[in-house]
């Protein structure tokens, strides 16, 4: 009888024993390149934030063009772009709702359990996964980051839990929409 192998190859036989092995995490399914990628966009987070500060306010200067198009027309295309962009530096599981800036450029959304504020209590002394033992806690390099940022006490900040309906969505039009609406309503509100 051939063994058990990593990740999700006998599932039912797994759950029957109680272990408990997510989906599309194994480390075996890891691709290093992309690992290293993320590891410097923590690293770096201080210029990210700063670059991310630049885009979204280009960004914001766009929204005319997206109102007059459509953002539903441009959503496809953007998104697209999105979610090269930010799965090759951050390892993105496009879960539309964004909160790198928070985090120090470390996705929650990475963690196995895919924990929105902060570790679980399953952090190994040597600041690894619990669930997966050969990687950091996204959460202790979510701390690391932040202290790099100049709004780094963001990560203080407690997050809604992920909507799953916005799964798939660019969060950068849905930033630029919210800003551009509370802009819309300051201006307003002053005239």
């Amino acid at each position: 009888m051939a063994e058990s192998r990593p990740g999700n190859a006998n599932a039912g036989k797994k759950a029957a024993t109680g272990a408990y092995t997510p989906s599309g995490v194994s480390a075996v399914a890891r691709r290093k390149r992309s690992y290293t990628i993320r590891l410097w966009s923590i690293r770096h987070s201080r210029m990210l934030e700063w670059f991310y500060d630049k885009f979204s306010r280009f960004f914001l200067l766009l929204h005319p063009i997206w109102r007059a198009i459509g953002y539903n027309r441009v959503e496809w295309p953007i998104k697209a772009v999105e979610k090269r962009v930010k799965g090759l530096m951050f390892d993105c599981r496009m879960c539309g709702q964004c909160v790198l800036s928070s985090t120090g450029m470390s996705c929650p959304m990475n963690c196995p359990k895919q924990l929105r504020n902060g570790p679980c209590g399953g952090v190994r002394a040597n600041g690894n996964c619990e669930v997966e033992p050969d990687m950091p806690c996204v959460w202790v390099k979510a701390w690391e980051g932040s202290r790099n940022m100049v709004h780094g006490d963001r990560i203080l900040t407690v997050q809604k839990p992920v909507d799953q309906s916005l799964r798939e969505t660019s969060a950068w039009l849905r930033v630029t929409a919210v800003a551009a609406a509370e802009k819309e309503a300051l201006m307003s509100k002053d005239a």
